[in-house]
């Protein structure tokens, strides 16, 4: 057996250098690959896990108001999952819903806002009212709600009638008064309400009522236009906090 004489031994101390030194990046170099890697995350993000939006209008009033900038999960929606009775959800214009200005954002802010670097405009916020089989109903004595039957307490998220145009409507239905039936909703899709009952251009907005003749509205919303879930109030910090579900719907029964 021989050996190569020429060859560096480990016991000489020295290190092999192959290659040659490694090149350092420059530092626009490195700020390029920092800003691409946030913004890869950000798109992750914003793509699988929450998005911010900000609130456009007095709908949602008096728990969300106007610019408020809230954050919304996606978690739930995973593996089939679909919002519940109570929650507050975005979701995508089902089509002639949104009511409020045009979206005045520039160039630079709608791509801020694509990636999930600002809060998007676009949607709409609501609160489920109904769930695919449920039945909603405008109003028992009280001038509740009631959804399969059951009246349900929304005390505690309904802001009160203002005086004025409906003042003289004594319940927690919409615009369009206090008569009025809807469902039961088909699989697939939700019935909603904006907690701003005088001011919400919601599902009840879009019902086909008795006296309508070849009505082609559809008061429900697809799942498949939610984004999910709002869960927090990030903006501004005066009014930040966290979301849950109310316990007013805890009572009605499943529907059927």
């Amino acid at each position: 057996m021989t050996t190569d004489e020429s060859a560096p031994s480990p016991v000489d101390g020295a290190s092999v250098v192959r290659g040659g030194p490694r090149r350092r990046r420059s530092p626009w170099q490195e700020s390029l690959v920092l800003l691409v890697l946030a913004v890869v995350l950000a798109i992750v993000v914003k793509t699988f896990f929450l998005q911010a939006f900000y609130i456009p209008s007095s709908s949602m009033e008096p728990g969300l108001v106007e610019n408020d900038r809230i954050l919304v999960q996606k978690v739930s929606t995973w593996f089939g999952g679909s919002p519940e009775r109570g929650d507050v959800i975005v979701f995508e214009d089902p089509g002639g819903w949104l009511t409020g200005p045009p979206d005045t954002t520039n160039g630079l802010q709608d791509a801020l806002s694509r990636v999930g670097l600002l809060p998007s405009g676009g949607h709409l916020v609501k609160r489920v009212v109904g769930v695919a089989g449920d039945t909603v109903t405008c109003c028992d004595e009280q001038g509740r709600i009631l959804v399969n039957g059951a009246p349900v307490d929304e005390d505690g998220y309904v802001a009160e009638r203002p005086s004025g145009r409906s003042a003289d409507v004594d319940c927690n239905g919409p615009m369009i008064g206090c008569e009025w039936s809807a469902g039961p909703v088909p699989d697939g899709e939700v019935f909603v309400m904006g907690d701003n009952r005088d001011d919400s251009a919601d599902s009840t907005v879009h019902l086909c009522l008795p006296d309508e003749v070849d009505c082609a509205r559809d008061p429900f919303v697809d799942l498949d236009l939610v984004v999910g879930t709002v869960f927090a109030v990030a903006w501004p910090l005066g009014n930040a906090r966290f979301l849950g579900r109310p316990d007013s719907f805890d009572a009605v029964p499943d529907a059927g």
